[in-house]
């Protein structure tokens, strides 16, 4: 699958948060929308990327930023995830992969010499139009807060 193209009207979020609300795009009309993707919860990488944007959630929100993170665990797992690490934004519960593949973020990887398919970690911002303004595709886990305010992006087309 590919990813939305820069200006492109973003794909539409399907699916539940971490307490099992409903997750939209219109909810957050008018916002700029920090969208990250990645593989599972509790996993060192995907925990430093969240704590980092736990972290600076106060700035990002200042600066105009909804953050969302999205992965394929299921709602309940999110829950026990943002309980045990205090995570103030949301998480989209995608165990079907039909927001990631709609993102164009699932696909083959290599680990140690072996390939299968999983999330490649991304993160799309979202602007308050709802088009695709930027596109991390180089994410610094531990410093991705950063990445989002400063546009270190990878843009792709």
């Amino acid at each position: 699958m590919k990813k939305p193209k820069l200006g492109s009207k973003a794909p539409e979020l399907v699916g539940e948060d971490q307490f099992g609300r409903p997750v939209r795009l219109a909810d957050h009309a008018g916002q700029y929308i920090a969208l990250y993707f990645y593989p599972k919860d509790d996993t060192p990488a995907c925990t430093a990327q969240a704590c980092a944007l736990r972290d600076a959630h106060d700035i990002l929100q200042e600066a105009g930023y909804v953050v969302i993170g999205v992965s394929p665990d299921t709602v309940a797992r999110h829950l026990k995830f943002a309980t045990k690490h205090g995570l103030p934004f949301r998480l989209l519960a995608d165990p079907d992969l039909v927001v990631t593949k709609a993102y164009g973020v699932w696909g083959p990887k290599k680990f140690m010499g072996r390939t299968y398919d999983g999330v490649h970690r991304t993160t799309f911002i979202i602007d308050p139009q709802g088009r695709i303004a930027r596109i991390i595709e180089k994410v610094n886990t531990k410093d991705h807060a950063h990445q989002v305010l400063a546009g270190d992006t990878i843009e792709t087309a």
